[in-house]
């Protein structure tokens, strides 16, 4: 999304929906065909979410934030914490691939909002972060996964074992989000 909006590509505002979204729900689950605009609605959800409003000059969602934010009284373009995870980047033939990604990108996430020695599996540092960046911010954490299945999609069918194992990595991992809710 960035990248469109800075180099001037065309761009098909939607931005009512992500504002739509934003504003009238909590918790969702995309579901769209391959090649059809996932990543760049949430790469859209990201800039929004981390206050970036000069990337939305000229769409809905410039106008209806900061009437909403009036009518709230509230201040427009609030900044929250944004836990982008991406599985897309990484082949996930190996035991220890998912696991590695895991490290990498929450590795990164604890650069910023800290790290505690205990926490050793990554659903742990997971729910560590989260908590964190509650924490730091005063604001709760916006999670954005991306590919939430390529780990499965790659092993299933090709090593029963590998994707049993990751398929248990994953469901410990995502109910972090359902226990850190609140």
């Amino acid at each position: 999304f960035k990248d469109l909006r800075e180099k001037d590509f065309i761009y098909v505002d939607k931005t009512q929906y992500v504002f739509k979204l934003v504003n009238e729900g909590k918790m969702y689950f995309l579901s769209r065909p391959r090649r059809f605009g996932k990543s760049l609605f949430l790469s859209t959800l990201k800039a929004y979410f981390l206050g970036q409003k000069e990337l939305f000059e000229g769409l809905y969602i410039k106008k209806a934030e900061e009437a909403l934010a009036k009518k709230m009284n509230r201040e427009a373009w609030l900044e929250y914490p944004v836990l982008y995870l991406d599985f897309n980047i990484g082949k996930y033939d190996e035991p220890n691939s998912l696991k590695s990604h895991l490290n990498l990108t929450l590795t990164q996430f604890e650069e910023i909002y800290g790290a505690h020695e205990q926490e050793k599996e990554p659903a742990q540092r997971f729910a560590g972060i989260i908590k964190r960046a509650y924490e730091k911010t005063g604001k709760q954490a916006v999670i954005l996964i991306d590919e939430y299945d390529k780990p499965l999609l790659q092993t299933m069918d090709i090593n029963e074992t590998l994707n049993e194992e990751y398929r248990n990595t994953l469901k410990s991992f995502y109910s972090v989000i359902k226990t850190c809710d609140q």
